[in-house]
């Protein structure tokens, strides 16, 4: 029974909505987990919610959140898919979140921490997937990653420049959560989240993208099923559902838990079926002409996107704010305009890219 003091929302015995939770998290989550209480904090201290954790209250940032809402619009991997059934970033990222909770949840870790981490990885993600997110690193001074970009989105730029104010944990997992072609577990201390839900979410999103990149890549006809080589689908089988449900019941039945600690783990095989199916998807998927070819109008569109709003600073402040939706931001006189640019050029969805690049550079009827 609780009893409604005004703001705090006590029980019988005094103890809030949250303080419960957290008891909660002591008594039924792994030694290993990392319980909500023992956050390490966030960067600008504030009041602490009396019904929410502090990982759920960074969930809920994260949802909320306008950098989230325009994920919808961010391709995965096709390009403007006229079929309702193909992944956008948005899409990919729930998946993400669902099979990192099933991976924490059967290894007692903190599903909420998991959860906000997995929904906020790819918040920097740019138009035009992996092709806008290339274009970007070869031109902008200091070069550029989606995960970077991400934390930058939640610490900086969201909220009208005050960002989200993210707990550490939750910011150390979204910065990394990836790194592209390497490794699926890394081995180097810098390169993987101080958490141990940290970590599940890289593994999560590998697990992710494999299976639904190739699903959707069957779907629209760039592959065929039969050309799946056979190896990977006598371990993994043949359906979307099969491929996930063995990757995920392989990495909770190979890690291992000691008192010092747990330390995720994928079998020889699984590894080994999972590096060929990554490669083979990078070769048949990736760079397939269908693919490739529409990349490079993306290019071309970002690129001179990029160039135009480097010399047209006016248009750039009006075109953000139009974006954005800000009625009023932060100065942030420390970052250069090139930064700013590709802040704005990052944010934008397909869409948006595709009408903006027509009104600059398209000419347009006269009545």
């Amino acid at each position: 029974m609780y009893i409604d003091r005004g703001s705090q929302v006590k029980n019988t015995k005094g103890l809030s909505v949250r303080q419960e939770l957290e008891l909660r998290e002591e008594q039924m989550l792994s030694p290993h987990a990392c319980l909500s209480k023992n956050s390490r904090g966030r960067r600008f201290k504030t009041t602490p919610c009396f019904i929410r954790t502090s990982f759920q209250r960074d969930r809920d940032r994260i949802v909320y959140s306008k950098a989230f809402r325009r994920l919808k619009h961010k391709t995965q991997v096709f390009l403007s898919p006229m079929g309702d059934h193909y992944r956008t970033r948005l899409t990919h990222t729930l998946e993400v979140s669902e099979i990192a909770r099933t991976i924490s949840r059967a290894l007692r870790l903190n599903e909420d921490l998991t959860e906000a981490i997995a929904l906020g990885h790819d918040l920097g993600h740019t138009p035009f997937g992996h092709a806008g997110e290339t274009v970007l690193n070869e031109i902008v001074p200091g070069g550029f990653s989606h995960c970077r970009q991400s934390l930058r989105v939640v610490d900086c730029l969201e909220n009208g420049g005050r960002g989200l104010n993210l707990t550490y944990e939750v910011r150390d997992g979204i910065l990394k959560h990836s790194k592209g072609f390497g490794n699926i577990i890394p081995k180097e201390p810098g390169e993987f989240a101080q958490t141990v839900e940290g970590r599940v979410v890289r593994i999560a999103d590998v697990i992710a993208y494999l299976s639904h990149d190739l699903d959707d890549a069957i779907r629209s006809g760039v592959i065929k099923e039969s050309f799946v080589p056979e190896e990977v689908t006598k371990v993994l089988g043949d359906t979307h559902s099969s491929r996930i449900s063995s990757m995920i019941k392989d990495i909770i039945a190979s890690t291992k838990i000691t008192d010092e600690g747990i330390e995720l783990d994928i079998s020889p095989i699984m590894l080994k079926t999972m590096l060929d199916l990554r490669a083979f998807l990078y070769d048949n998927v990736y760079r397939a002409p269908q693919v490739h070819n529409e990349f490079e109008k993306a290019r071309k569109i970002l690129f001179e996107l990029y160039e135009y709003f480097l010399k047209n600073k006016d248009a750039f402040f009006r075109e953000r704010k139009r974006l954005f939706e800000e009625e009023q931001v932060i100065k942030d006189e420390r970052t250069p305009y090139e930064r700013h640019v590709c802040d704005f050029i990052a944010g934008m969805t397909d869409r948006y890219a595709q009408n903006l690049y027509n009104k600059i550079f398209m000419p347009s009827s006269v009545v």
